[in-house]
């Protein structure tokens, strides 16, 4: 069976080595010209580093090298993506700057017709393959809002360009910039900035919670939100064991913690005497995203060096006085040379048209995947990394694991029918819970280790109790899951890489 992944970071990467290693001919399509996903160098903007410590942002057969910082930086994990290539010999099914142009299935469903040519170039070759995985990521394309007036803006000097197509700092030496954006890119890209810009503004339509790395000085945050526990304070889908006893007889306790946490993170970066306290509690606002705070962004603000625009937008780009400038919704005019946008990202694939898509989506245009990996309508085709996560490398690889069980024969699935029920139903509680902030229905956050439990659950390749009860008060550690690949292997070794594939409508190989 011909596999083709078309990404290459985490996701992309991670599929590659758990499919070659289930006996499959793996192909790898990416069109930047290095490894990495949002982390390549075409993609890193100044001051980008994880949210998640090194300690939980890995793969499961290879840690983060321990001469790095606790929180790497952009760079170094595109370099750790290098060695996992290195290590696991993938470099031979790499094509690097190769752009997938469009992916269609045949007229019998039995593959895919790829084609793909050198990034922006010509000529396109086609080639036919069994299975596509698609692991192009949900942050791989920018959202730049349409601003009124960027014409003359644009013919007047100035630049409008998402956070992840800037890169060279020396631009901005001495330029009026305006930040658009509250979320982590923006704050990131913010600091940096204001070392060498004349004056940076940051304008956020809505303020999130930021997250110290360490809650009073003393307490990595990794001890609340990135544990069991952590997780088990929100209310997921279904309660079980302990969770029922949180959100039940002990849900004042619950909430006690919740905005203790909010009142530690108000107190230790000033917010309430900066006037950046967000909006609502932090309970209610982490129930769709939770931002560590940028390391030196808040003191810029105190010193004068960034100014927060709270609650407000860009109503239109303009030219004041021969230079570019933009109006905020209050009226206030502001001097842009630069304008950089930290506002989001399309989750779309590109390269499939809009009759697949329809297939892929509900009227809503939510991804409808059972598992977060499985289209329910669409034949030989499963995504990986489509599971925003506290641990997206774990929660990509996991869905590898579960797409090469799936082709060896090794899943018994559900009914379509309850398939495309359950999806509904985790869709519309998505929806709810998080205000319409579920990125077209493939954001999990904060529910990351509920979501591998069901992956790992279903295969029955979940780690034991007692490994998953340390998880409850220790930072989950990827290493714990290093063994689910060979497990999966040896025991989906009747069918093989050559068996029956015929559920959920993924059909036999046409020979």
């Amino acid at each position: 069976m011909r596999i083709a992944i078309v990404g290459a970071g985490f996701a992309g990467l991670s599929a590659a080595k758990v499919l070659r290693q289930s006996g499959f001919d793996v192909t790898v399509f990416e069109k930047a010209p290095d490894v990495g996903g949002v982390w390549s160098r075409t993609r890193r903007y100044p001051g980008l580093r994880t949210q998640n410590d090194k300690g939980t942002y890995h793969l499961s057969d290879l840690p983060m090298p321990a001469h790095y910082p606790q929180w790497p930086t952009g760079e170094q994990v595109q370099q750790y993506l290098e060695s996992y290539v290195e290590m696991f010999g993938l470099g031979a099914v790499l094509r690097l700057s190769t752009e997938v142009v469009s992916a269609a299935l045949l007229d019998n469903e039995t593959g895919w017709l790829l084609a793909s040519r050198p990034a922006g170039q010509d000529p396109v070759t086609v080639e036919r393959y069994d299975h596509l995985i698609v692991a192009n990521g949900i942050f791989s394309d920018p959202l730049v809002p349409s601003f009124d007036g960027r014409e003359d803006f644009t013919a007047a000097g100035g630049r409008v360009l998402a956070a992840g197509d800037f890169h060279d700092l020396a631009a901005a030496r001495g330029k009026n910039v305006l930040v658009v954006g509250y979320g982590k890119s923006s704050c990131d890209v913010a600091v940096p900035l204001s070392d060498v810009a004349a004056q940076t503004h940051l304008v956020a339509r809505e303020l999130l919670w930021k997250m110290p790395r360490k809650l009073g000085g003393a307490l990595n945050y990794k001890y609340l939100l990135l544990t069991r526990m952590g997780e088990a304070l929100f209310r997921y889908l279904s309660l079980k064991g302990l969770e029922r006893f949180l959100h039940g007889p002990g849900d004042g306790l619950r909430r006690r913690l919740l905005d203790s946490v909010g009142s530690v993170a108000t107190r230790q970066l000033k917010l309430r005497e900066l006037g950046l306290v967000p909006n609502g509690t932090f309970q209610d606002i982490a129930r769709s995203t939770v931002s560590l705070a940028t390391e030196g962004f808040f003191e810029r603000v105190v010193d004068g060096r960034i100014t927060v625009h709270r609650d407000r937008t860009i109503s239109e780009l303009l030219v004041d006085g021969g230079r570019p400038a933009a109006r905020l919704d209050d009226g206030t005019v502001l001097a842009a040379d630069l304008v950089i946008c930290g506002t989001g990202f399309r989750q779309h694939v590109p390269f499939f048209d809009d009759a697949l898509h329809a297939r892929l989506q509900d009227a809503a245009g939510n991804f409808m995947l059972y598992r977060q990996i499985l289209p329910i309508d669409v034949p030989r085709l499963t995504f990986a990394g489509y599971n925003s996560s506290f641990f997206s490398p774990l929660s990509a690889e996991m869905a590898a694991v579960w797409t090469a069980a799936h082709l060896r024969g090794g899943i018994t699935l559900p009914p379509r029918d309850r398939m495309r029920e359950q999806v509904r139903t985790r869709v519309a509680w998505m929806a709810a819970r998080t205000s319409g902030r579920h990125a077209r229905g493939t954001n999990v956050i904060p529910f990351s280790m509920h979501n591998i439990d069901e992956v790992l659950d279903e295969l029955g390749l979940n780690l034991g109790r007692l490994a998953r009860a340390r998880q409850w008060l220790l930072p989950v550690d990827p290493r714990s899951y290093r063994r689910v690949t060979p497990r999966m292997i040896r025991r989906t070794a009747g069918g093989g890489a050559t068996g029956r594939v015929e559920s959920a409508g993924v059909r036999p190989v046409a020979r």
